[in-house]
């Protein structure tokens, strides 16, 4: 006798029952026989599909990674909430000594957690006391060139699971399934092409046997981007969507891009055009549809790019696509012609809202450009958009043309410099908000910053894309950019409560930091953030009061979330310094004090019943720059570092001024020591713990680049005064 026929129907009976009982029964093998139901545990994870990843009442996993494919980040569990979450505590915690930057979501199953780490290392842990069962690491092989990708490998958002598997991809391109039980690779598939400037950093998509994946890199070279899905089984490429038109002269792949390219000038297709999708990937079971949020253009100036002007689809947009085919259905552009990097690959979240007296299937979408767009998710269709930080470079957006009102002199049209709030980071950027359905509200991490755009010193005529090989150049997007100092409002960063249904901020928690890492909401009344100071705070989701904050020894960047096991709640969270603001620098990134290499990278979990012990945290610690007084500086040589330091800033910090990604080479021994500095530089000594390998740098630019380094820690020291050559720009 054969089971599997009647195993699929019990597991069926056993789905539906779960919308009832509020928790849903995975993973049970039962056979009936002589009016007797015996159940036995499987010796492998239940199988992960649309109706699981869909139940919003299977309150004790997190299938996706929003939880469920509405990407609401809420989950019903109340067991922790605004009476009680005073008394969480430390249920257990995991070492992670090889991490640098975490910033991913965790997901679980079956009572196991599953995570991805630094260098795209993945691994799976008991989710009930942390102890690990597998891990796989995809870097046997060296790590990918061009090394300019490289800067990333801290920066892998996360999971998707389907069937049996888990899937996530490499810096690199490569989209890896591993058995979700072992931890045993089934599958390799190369997404990009490798000579091409292109990386992935997101978290794959799984819908309907697929596999949904894109890719980054706008600014890093001639770049069109494009969405791929491949069959869930096998890795074989099942359909695939560009976001910008090619070269006319090829053809277009479909219709939808010949319609594109009718809103593009000049020879676009030679700085590639850009449209990236490197985050914001939802799929719509009710539509049987998947929307995906498109990057900023490559360049960022249009006048380089389109010189005669155009919306340039579909870049800055928001696209429906059939699931099944990838076909083009429906776009809504945010931010037409884009030129101030004001991508929207920012979070989209499905939600039913009654508005002005209907229901409405609505797609709630937060992008850089600061309005809060409510979107008829049937057709695309504006409903409502209203700022939710300080905007100034447009008006208002026209419902009946459903258009920014653009503000005159804001695309820095005689050269500027123009300020223009928000700035390249955006009112919001990755860090993904909540919605919570019983309080109708949205919990958004928010960015409040001004920055000034000027492409006077441009050679807009003879502007080529930067190549991954190459130093990178000072102005690489096209526009010198600056942030304004102060920044033009009261707070650079916010935690807001806004009512999508009324388009007003509900409460705002003022943050002295401008970027924070992603939100939890719960049916508990709760909402839950991590801090860049290192703290992580339940707040009241009705009233923003800090109900309970917990100390983590580290700055967060990575969201929490929320499982239950045998009717315990957990939250738990990835505790690992990193994403924009540790790579990034600048003065208040390395004042916070999260010095490379100190500060212990753990992933935490939290109970009401929890009696774990802290472990030792240590107390920030900005690193203290080191000078050599024999050392003189040569200030032609100066000049020439900051040229080679353009290969260093992305991970080092503007100004060698670190935030805590990379070492603060101004404190470095290395950079005092000739030899230790070429065998890691050109040597590659480092190239497996993530430091590229620069070997065709001369002997010059290397005594260039030390120079360049022991001026930045002279005046960070006050030995001597800063000078416009110092490159020092944020």
């Amino acid at each position: 006798m054969t089971y599997g026929p009647l195993r699929a129907f019990v597991e069926s009976f056993l789905f539906r029952q779960s919308c009832a009982s509020q928790m849903m029964v995975r993973g049970i093998y039962v056979v009936l026989g002589a009016g007797a139901i015996i159940g036995a545990a499987l010796s492998h994870p239940a199988i992960v599909d649309d109706a699981a990843i869909a139940d919003v009442n299977n309150n004790a996993e997190w299938l996706t990674y929003g939880r469920n494919h509405n990407e609401q980040r809420f989950s019903p569990l109340d067991q922790i909430n605004s009476e009680n979450v005073k008394h969480l505590t430390l249920d257990w915690y995991l070492e992670l000594p090889d991490a640098v930057g975490l910033v991913a979501t965790p997901l679980v199953a079956d009572g196991v957690m599953y995570f991805v780490c630094s260098r795209n290392i993945a691994r799976a842990v008991d989710a009930k006391t942390g102890k690990l069962r597998w891990t796989y690491d995809p870097n046997e092989t060296p790590l990918p060139e061009p090394r300019s990708r490289i800067a990333f490998l801290h920066g892998n958002r996360g999971m998707a699971m389907w069937g049996e598997k888990v899937y996530f991809a490499t810096v690199d391109g490569r989209l890896i399934a591993l058995d979700a039980h072992t931890g045993t690779h089934v599958w390799t598939t190369l997404t990009i092409d490798p000579t091409e400037a292109m990386y992935i950093t997101g978290a794959p998509k799984a819908f309907r046997g697929k596999v949904l994946i894109g890719n980054g890199g706008a600014e890093h070279g001639p770049s069109r981007g494009y969405v791929t899905a491949y069959d869930a089984e096998s890795g074989e490429q099942a359909w695939r969507f560009y976001v910008v038109p090619g070269n006319p002269a090829d053809g277009f792949e479909n219709a939808a891009m010949a319609m594109a390219a009718k809103t593009w000038t000049g020879d676009w297709w030679k700085f590639g055009g850009g449209g990236n999708v490197w985050h914001g990937m939802t799929y719509d079971p009710e539509f049987n549809t998947v929307y995906i949020g498109t990057g900023n253009g490559s360049p960022w100036n249009r006048k380089i790019r389109s010189p005669d002007g155009g919306d340039n689809l579909f870049l800055s947009s928001v696209i429906a696509l059939d699931a099944d085919t990838g076909a083009y259905r429906w776009h809504y552009q945010t931010t037409p012609g884009e030129t101030w990097d004001f991508n929207s690959n920012m979070d989209i979240v499905l939600a039913d809202l009654e508005i002005n007296g209907r229901d409405v299937k609505a797609l709630l979408h937060a992008p850089k450009n600061g309005f809060f767009y409510v979107l008829d998710r049937s057709d695309g269709s504006l409903i409502s958009a209203e700022p939710f930080v300080d905007v100034n470079w447009a008006s208002h957006v026209d419902l009946k043309s459903a258009r920014p009102v653009e503000i005159s002199g804001t695309r820095y049209e005689d050269g500027g410099p123009v300020e223009i709030t928000p700035g390249p980071p955006g009112g919001h950027n990755w860090s993904p908000m909540s919605f919570n359905p019983d309080l109708g509200l949205a919990y958004i991490p928010t960015v409040h910053e001004t920055f000034s755009y000027s492409d006077h010193e441009i050679d807009i005529g003879s502007w080529k894309s930067p190549e991954w090989q190459t130093p990178v150049p000072k102005r690489g997007f096209g526009v010198d950019i600056k942030q304004v100092f102060p920044h033009g409002q009261s707070t650079p960063g916010s935690l807001q409560a806004w009512d999508p249904v009324r388009q007003q901020q509900v409460w705002q928690v003022p943050l002295a930091v401008a970027w924070n890492p992603g939100t939890l909401t719960t049916g508990g009344n709760l909402v839950f953030q991590g801090k860049v100071k290192g703290d992580l705070k339940a707040y009241h989701a009705a009233t923003g009061k800090t109900l309970w904050s917990w100390k983590l020894g580290l700055g967060v960047s990575a969201p929490p979330i929320t499982y239950e096991i045998n009717g315990r709640q957990y939250i738990a969270l990835l505790v690992g310094w990193g994403s924009t603001p540790a790579t990034s620098g600048g003065a208040d990134n390395y004042q916070l004090g999260w010095r490379y290499g100190k500060h212990p990278r753990r992933l935490f979990a939290f109970s009401l019943e929890g009696t774990q012990s802290m472990p030792e945290i240590l107390d920030p610690e900005p690193p203290m720059p080191l000078d050599d007084p024999k050392f003189e500086l040569d200030e032609s040589l100066v000049i020439l570092g900051g040229e080679v330091f353009g290969n260093c800033r992305m991970c080092h910090g503007g100004g060698a001024v670190s935030g805590g990604g990379a070492p603060d080479l101004r404190a470095s021994p290395m950079m005092l020591a000739d030899a230790v500095l070429d065998a890691v530089v050109r040597k590659g000594t480092l190239v497996k713990r993530g430091m590229p390998m620069f070997s065709d740098l001369s002997d010059l630019q290397m005594k260039a680049l030390q120079h360049y380094v022991r001026k930045q820690a002279r005046v960070a020291l006050g030995l001597i005064e800063p000078t416009p050559v110092d490159f020092a720009e944020p």
